[in-house]
Parts: structure tokens; sequence; C-alpha cells
């Protein structure tokens, strides 16, 4: 299906959507924007045009249709969570620049990476290491991760085709899937976090914030990397077991590297001190965003980074111009009250039916309707406060359900080869075929969804969530 097919599509929908009759209680404004912001999100799956694109498509016809003021269409580019995202990118700008992501990875390889199975849980300790700082799965999992993995593949003589399960296919699909439940341990750690913290606010009045997302997330988070290197150890197991060479190539890389740089330094610093203020924010008063901000300046002032490398850093802007759009949409489709008369539409369908058994359902089809997807902010975007608000709207405890989609949205990455930006860059090394990356990608997801929604609702009971 080409671009124009695709935009043509997306703009059918809202032309229909546009003439239908008003459903009963609904104001002509709520009915008109609510076409265009379902046409927006078949944008951000379809991809006409970029997402950035479709947004400010979007806030345009919002505008010109005279369905929002120009300050109400734009307002989602003052929310503090877009600012924590573009802050975020930066952070993991950092990371990458100085390499310091690659050094804690080798340094961890270096002391741990004895035996395949213990390979396989280093490379997720490092991965968790450095996911409070890169918010985007694809840049930590693809960028940081993924060249290390590679090379420990090759390094070993495994590669796509006859000597693909020697050790390379076991490593590469285990540092993937241990990315899904990282990207759920912090609400910096992926790019659709924030955004759904900000819808939690809006929708339910549950706030999300960086300390209580934390806390919720920790022994979930724990048992899932306990349990997913050996569950696919056990179920794809690698030839080789046994890997001291991997210790040896550590050494090597850790000695091209030196010792750390000023840089690495600073960003260690800055990284560490931004933890601290993060989970004791609920004492200090600072917000997430602030703290993030300063951390940037610092990093700016030291000139570890440089304004050119703000500049060029494409997908912090990109994030901005897609998330402060749709922020903006959602909450004014909140404020005419198209979410509450959604929520109040579905539960009524529901009579009688308790929210156990409801957000159950919820929960299974959120998560499995993520094979129709190819981006976790799209799914979170489309789905999310359309589910969170049929929930509460059946009963369902606020914090239970908002935590639980959360999570629901990161560990559906590892469904699919297209699930999320990184899936392709795994997955077309070629080491590991369709058929086994779905079987894996369904076994793993069913462990984590046990996991976080099992145990994980246990344990936010225990700390007072719900």
């Amino acid at each position: 299906m080409n671009r124009f097919v695709r935009g043509v599509i997306v703009i059918v929908l809202m032309a229909v959507l546009w003439y239908l009759p008003i459903p009963q209680g609904l104001s002509l404004q709520a009915w008109h924007l609510f076409a265009i912001f379902a046409a927006t999100i078949l944008g951000f799956i379809l991809q006409p045009i970029p997402l950035g694109g479709v947004a400010i498509t979007a806030i345009a016809l919002c505008g010109l249709t005279g369905v929002l003021k120009p300050q109400d269409a734009l307002s989602g580019f003052s929310n503090t969570t877009v600012w924590l995202i573009v802050s975020a990118f930066l952070f993991a700008k950092g990371f990458i620049k100085t390499g310091l992501g690659r050094r804690i990875s080798y340094k961890l390889i270096e002391l741990f990476g004895d035996s395949t199975l213990k390979l396989g849980y280093t490379l997720a300790i490092s991965d968790f290491i450095i996911s409070p700082a890169t918010p985007s799965n694809t840049a930590r999992s693809g960028g940081i991760m993924f060249p290390i993995v590679r090379s420990l593949a090759s390094a070993f003589g495994s590669e796509p085709g006859p000597t693909a399960r020697k050790i390379g296919a076991y490593i590469l699909v285990t540092s993937f899937q241990a990315d899904a439940p990282i990207a759920a341990a912090f609400l910096t750690a992926c790019a659709p976090n924030p955004l759904m913290a900000t819808l939690a606010m809006k929708t339910a009045g549950v706030d999300l914030n960086w300390g209580t997302w934390a806390l919720a997330a920790i022994v979930p988070c724990i048992l899932s990397l306990l349990i997913i290197p050996y569950f696919i150890y056990k179920t794809y197991p690698p030839e080789i077991k046994k890997t001291p060479e991997a210790q040896q190539i550590a050494r090597q890389e850790l000695a091209n590297m030196g010792t750390m740089t000023k840089a690495e330094k600073i960003i260690s610093g800055v990284f560490i001190g931004a933890l601290l203020l993060w989970s004791t924010s609920q004492y200090t008063k600072l917000d997430a965003t602030i703290v993030a901000l300063f951390g940037v300046a610092v990093m700016l002032i030291t000139e570890v980074l440089t304004w050119d490398d703000v500049l060029g850093e494409k997908g912090a802007w990109d994030g901005m111009m897609w998330m402060g759009g749709i922020v903006g949409l959602a909450d004014s489709l909140n404020k005419v009250g198209f979410i509450p008369w959604f929520a109040k539409s579905v539960t009524g369908m529901l009579g009688g039916i308790s929210w156990i058994p409801t957000l159950a359902v919820l929960f299974i089809v959120y998560m499995y309707s993520h094979y129709a997807f190819a981006s976790l902010s799209a799914h979170a975007t489309a789905m999310y406060a359309a589910f969170l608000a049929v929930a509460v709207g059946a009963g369902a405890p606020p914090y239970l359900a908002a935590m639980g989609l959360a999570v629901l949205s990161n560990l559906m990455a590892g469904l699919t080869h297209y699930a999320t930006g990184a899936a392709p860059i795994y997955f077309g090394t070629g080491f590991i075929d369709q058929k086994d990356w779905w079987r894996i990608g369904f076994t793993s997801s069913v462990v984590n969804f046990l996991i976080w929604i099992g145990v994980g609702a246990v344990w936010w009971k225990i700390i007072g969530l719900w």
C-alpha cells in the first residue's frame, strides 16, 4: 500500500466520522474533535507521512475548522511530560557519544560472562542499568546493546545459517526479549511511558510519577529478568554452554577504550544525580522534567554535549512534535466530554459484569491486539486512555488499571518482528526465523503477563497502590 492510498484511507475515515449523526450525549465539537483524533490515530498507524507531520496536520485542522482554539490545539507542547522525553533522549545521546553504555556492558561481561546463560543475564543487567536514562528501547536495545551482542556472536563463529544456534540466536533473542520488561521498569525507560502517565492523570486522576512507577515495577521486573533468560535457555537452547572467550573479548574492548574519560565521569555523575532526585521527588518536590533539564544543562555547560548534538538529536524533536500534538488533542478530547461519554457508554453495555473479569478481558485484548501494530507509541496513543476509562468506569481500582495497562504497553514489544523499532534490527540479522521469533515472543509474553499482572498486582496491593 503506497503513501497516497494510506493518506486517502485516513482522510476518508475522518470525513465519514465527521458527517455521521452525532451520538446522543455528545456536542458537535466533541464529535468533530473525535473525527480528527481518530484519523490522527489511524495516521499514526498507517503513516502516510511521518508521525510529526500527522500531528501537525491534525493541529492545523482543529484550528482551521474551529474545533479548537489555537492555544488549546497547541497546549500539548507546553506539557512537562513532552519535555521530559526530550531531555531523556539527550541523556541517551550522552551515553552513546561518550561510550559509557558500552563500557558498562563490557565490564559486566568481563566479570560474569563465563557461560552462555550468565552472558544472557549479563546482557539483561547491562540493559537494565542504562534504561532509566534511555527513553527509547530502539536506541538502547538496538543502538547500544545490539552491536555488542552481534560482535559476541561473531567471536564464537556463530553466524546466520547452520551456526546460528551455536550461541548467536540465543544471545540475540534473549537480549531483545529482556528489553520488554526493562522498558516497563521506569517512567523514562521507553517513549510511551510518560505519555501514558499524562493520560492516566487526565483520564483517571492517577499520578504515575517517576518514584511510584519505579517502586511498582521493581519486583515484577526483577522476576522477569530472573526468569526470561533461563526460560529461553531451556526452550531455545544454545549449543555452546561455556563462554570464557566472551570475557577475553570484553577485556580487550575495555583495554581499547582505556580509562574512563572526563566526559564519561560527568555523564555518570549526572545520571546518578538524576536518579537520586527522581526517586526522592515525593520528598524534595522537584519536578522530574526540571531535574532532567538541569542534567542536560550540566552536560552542555561541561561540553559533554554540544548544541549541535542537541539540534541533531532527531529522535528528541520528532518525539516532541508527535507527542505534543497528540497530548494536546487527547487532553481536549477529555475536556469536551468525549472520554467520559465513551467510558459511560461501554460500561453500560457491560452492565452486571464485575470489574475483575472486565479488567482481565481488557488486559488480554490490549496486550495481544499489538499483533496489529508496528509501534508501541501508536498502540498506547490509540488505546490506553479509552481502555483505562472503560476499566475505571466498570469499577476497577484506578491505579491497578492504569499501571497494568502501562506495563503491558511495554511487554507487548516482544511479540513480533515488527512490534517495536528494535525488533527489525535483531530479526534482520537472520539468526532466528519468523516461526521461532513469534513462538518465543508469544511464550515470553505469557510469562511476562503472569509475572506483571499476577505477581505485580499483589505487589501493588502490598505497597498500597490499590
